[in-house]
């Protein structure tokens, strides 16, 4: 019987390295894959604010933070999916596009690739002679709202930003990195151009981040009030990724293998989308000439044990020479 080769998706079922065979990358390389490219966003995002003159920046602080999302899915992408932000995992879990256990483990290393790049940026500016208190400089760049806000936005207000921003980021992630798009080949560019616009919006109004990685690693550099509203950073976010993952659930097509249906199999459950294999359409019509094949062989058995069995002939005697004569004869000396 001929076995199809399968076709592993990524398995986080975010950026994929082509339409021919992919291949699973494991954990630990995906791990590492978030993790660095959670430190390069990080660096990116709160670095470029740090240490430019807001009037003389030729790039502003949230296109390059846009443009670093954008590098780091196409440098890492192919390997861990490329969400290098809890609230994109979150989304991704909910949808039913990886395993709970895999998610839990890329928010652990996208904080961990975070809390590094923060630590890089805080020894940077502790090395800077006009700058006196480092902590007083990442409050500049950290996450908060009422009169840590710059337009002194209540706690309502960000918060409501916060959940319309994720939603619509993890919205743009889901939908550009689909199975059935056709242009998923940019969704890098999709998602680092929408999360430069919607951090555009949120620095003017709190430094919002849409991030809880980076929202938790510019907060631990910072004052104490900071570390006080961290919460709002990490809820407000996660309830719109899951809003946006609910939304993609609720009409993704599940796929299903054709070979497990055949043998009387039932749909696999969402939350183990990663196990779901991809054939291709020559596996298929191998698999239906051996289900056809195997079909026909109870059938020819059936028929040869209904027809009846050909009796071999029976020969007379009279045709058959009397052994024992011939035997008679020679001994008598009639034969010589």
């Amino acid at each position: 019987m001929t076995t199809p080769v399968p076709v592993h998706r990524d398995p986080a079922s975010g950026l994929t390295a082509g339409s021919g065979g992919e291949i699973r990358h494991g954990l630990v390389s995906r791990l590492s894959a978030e993790a660095f490219g959670s430190l390069f966003i990080v660096v990116a995002g709160l670095g470029v604010p740090l240490f430019s003159i807001p009037q003389s920046s030729p790039l502003p602080a949230a296109l390059a933070a846009g443009l670093a999302v954008t590098a780091a899915m196409l440098a890492f992408g192919y390997v861990s999916g490329g969400h290098f932000n809890p609230a994109v995992t979150v989304g991704h879990a909910v949808a039913g596009r990886i395993r709970l256990g895999d998610a839990a483990a890329y928010i652990g290393a996208q904080l961990v690739g975070a809390l590094l790049g923060a630590l890089a940026l805080f020894g940077i500016l502790r090395t800077l002679p006009g700058i006196q208190d480092s902590r007083t400089a990442f409050d500049t760049v950290t996450a908060g709202f009422g009169e840590h806000s710059i337009i002194q936005a209540p706690l309502a207000g960000v918060l409501l930003l916060e959940v319309l921003g994720a939603a619509i980021l993890v919205a743009v992630f889901l939908g550009t990195t689909a199975r059935n798009n056709v242009n998923k080949s940019a969704a890098a560019v999709a998602v680092g151009l929408a999360f430069a616009v919607l951090l555009q919006l949120g620095l003017s109004v709190g430094n919002a981040p849409f991030n809880p990685a980076r929202a938790t690693a510019s907060a631990l550099f910072s004052s104490s009030w900071s570390l006080e509203q961290l919460w709002l950073f990490w809820v407000a976010p996660l309830a719109g990724a899951a809003i946006a993952g609910l939304v993609f659930r609720g009409f993704a097509d599940p796929v299903v293998s054709v070979t497990a249906l055949a043998a009387g199999g039932s749909a696999p459950d969402d939350s183990d989308a990663d196990d779901v294999e991809d054939f291709d359409d020559e596996d298929v019509e191998v698999d239906a000439d051996v289900a056809d094949e195997a079909a026909t062989v109870p059938a020819t058995a059936a028929a040869t044990a209904a027809a009846p069995v050909k009796a071999a002939p029976v020969h007379s005697t009279a045709d058959q020479p009397d052994s024992r004569d011939e035997a008679q004869d020679f001994f008598d000396g009639k034969r010589g």
